[in-house]
């Protein structure tokens, strides 16, 4: 792993995410989606602490939810990371159409933690939190798999290990 090039990538696509992404109305959560691809391009060891990185990136600027406390995204990205990664062992989801729903479902596993968290301290965040849950996973997971082969190249990852040659 190439520590200094994933730590100028995340805060690169945390400024975007932060900056260049609040104006639209629905919006891909672009830290999930590096979640997800660390989860499958990464050793397990790896990919449990770039979950808990990206986890308080999406904290600290509140992806995909503004106004949202300190730490449940941490937790969530991190648990959902972990258990990601562990489960990559077994199942291989190198194909596009199992990435994207990879990106969909965990999308939506960690949104709905994190929300839980929430409201465990005492935040609502929005009215219409499910819609907007499922309008930010169905984005993210349409998006994402075409965001992997831009970060392999900055990662230097080799995408497809098995191939021939």
């Amino acid at each position: 792993m190439r520590w200094f090039r994933f730590a100028i990538l995340i805060v690169f696509v945390t400024v975007v995410q932060a900056s260049v992404l609040p104006n639209l109305e629905v919006s891909p959560d672009l830290l999930l989606i590096l979640l997800v691809f660390f989860c499958i391009y990464c050793e397990p060891n790896e990919a449990i602490i770039t979950s808990f990185a990206i986890g308080f990136a999406a904290d600290l600027i509140g992806s995909p939810m503004p106004l949202m406390p300190m730490g449940p995204q941490t937790i969530s990205f991190g648990l959902f990371g972990t258990l990601l990664a562990y489960i990559h062992r077994v199942i291989n989801v190198r194909k596009m159409p199992y990435q994207a729903l990879t990106i969909f479902i965990t999308a939506l596993l960690a949104g709905v933690l994190a929300q839980f968290l929430a409201m465990l301290k005492g935040h609502v965040i929005v009215s219409n939190i499910w819609g907007m849950l499922l309008g930010v996973a169905i984005y993210s997971g349409l998006v994402g798999p075409f965001l992997f082969l831009p970060s392999a190249w900055w990662m230097r990852v080799r995408m497809h290990r098995f191939a021939r040659r």
